[in-house]
């Protein structure tokens, strides 16, 4: 049986979507439609990337079709969406931004956000001017690490401009949502808030000169990522993981987000983290406790660089409780650890900017291809 294009299109026009206010049709969601014997291909353009949304309009067309034209239709529908995510600030450069350094892990708990503001303070130490985006809108934990909890950015004016001032402290320049939140209020935002805040945070700060800006990015692989390479062009990225397989797997996954094709940032390396266990009383001793070199190898496998092993030590966390960073302990194994990957993120920054193109910010849209068969 040849389908028909005109009662496809007639049985369209019984379906609306959420937020159009007019048919399938006549609001222009349908795209196209192409038909081979009994099968049919729908492509639809939604103005909104919500998941109840594309699953709803898709299941409409399923349904319209099989009930108004054919039965047995085999039907695949495209879902395309050009979200309107603030086109005015899509791509903007932050003047004097030299390096956008995105800290990413796929899953949490692993301690990125701790190996994020080490490594911030150690870019500090070594001569490089530094600023800190504490972007885990949901957990966001950079002023207790950096002893600035009770802090509040202050107005000042840059160009006639009112501009937020970053908090600074040992050196570096930060900007969290944790300095507008209580201490025990939970952000529940959906994610447009979420990247309205970050936005503010990114354009309408005054940052002033820096040669890197350390973004922490929220665990996994989410909205908040997307709206982070929307809005800035970021320089590389950086995955933290632990030796653990869990942890590697979601790592790959990092990975793989920065690698696609519609993305394309480069990832300059994986830090692994907890590498191993030190006691105290006994300094020279190591337990691989959560496994060994998985993190080295995943690299290998990955061909991206290895940007070194951080060790798990009780001072680590102490450090972080009480606001100063391990990494300022002069002369310890500790900040040693922190010096080599400081070292080795600036030689692969220097590499990425000697070899390939500036990166832009990405334009996001996204495909569905989501098929059935009655």
């Amino acid at each position: 049986m040849k389908l028909d294009k005109k009662e496809i299109l007639k049985a369209l026009e019984t379906i609306s979507v959420a937020g159009e206010g007019k048919n399938m049709v006549e609001s222009g969601v349908v795209q196209n439609i192409m038909t081979f014997g009994d099968e049919v291909v729908v492509d639809l353009l939604l103005s909104t990337p919500a998941l109840h949304i594309k699953k709803r309009a898709e299941v409409d067309v399923l349904k319209a079709i099989h009930e108004h034209v054919y039965e047995k239709a085999k039907v695949k529908v495209n879902i395309k969406v050009e979200a309107a995510d603030k086109p005015e600030i899509k791509g903007k450069q932050i003047p004097g931004i030299k390096n956008v350094i995105a800290v990413a892990s796929g899953k949490g708990g692993v301690g990125k956000s701790t190996v994020t503001a080490n490594l911030a303070v150690t870019l500090a130490k070594m001569g490089f001017k530094v600023g800190l985006l504490d972007a885990d809108i949901y957990g966001p934990s950079t002023p207790m690490m950096f002893d600035v909890e009770a802090e509040r950015p202050l107005s000042v004016n840059v160009d006639g401009k009112s501009k937020m001032k970053p908090v600074e402290n040992y050196g570096v320049k930060i900007l969290s949502i944790g300095f507008f939140t209580k201490p025990n209020q939970a952000v529940i935002w959906r994610g447009p808030m979420a990247s309205k805040a970050l936005n503010q945070m990114i354009f309408d700060a005054a940052w002033g000169e820096l040669d890197f800006m350390l973004v922490d990015l929220p665990p996994g692989t989410g909205d908040i990522h997307l709206s982070i390479m929307q809005s800035l062009p970021v320089t590389g990225a950086v995955i933290v993981s632990t030796p653990q397989n869990v942890a590697l797997a979601d790592a790959k996954k990092g990975v793989a987000m920065f690698q696609q094709e519609s993305i394309n940032v480069p990832v300059l390396g994986i830090v692994e983290n907890m590498a191993y266990f030190t006691p105290e009383e006994l300094p020279d001793n190591k337990y691989y406790i959560f496994g060994r070199e998985g993190a080295k190898r995943l690299s290998e496998d990955l061909q991206v660089p290895f940007l070194g092993e951080i060790p798990l030590v009780q001072s680590i966390r102490e450090a972080g409780d009480i606001g100063r960073p391990a990494a300022l302990q002069e002369g310890t194994p500790l900040s040693q650890s922190f010096e080599k990957l400081a070292q080795n993120v600036v030689q692969e920054t220097v590499r990425r900017n000697k070899s390939l193109p500036p990166t832009e910010a990405i334009k996001i849209t996204t495909m569905a291809g989501c098929s059935a068969v009655k």
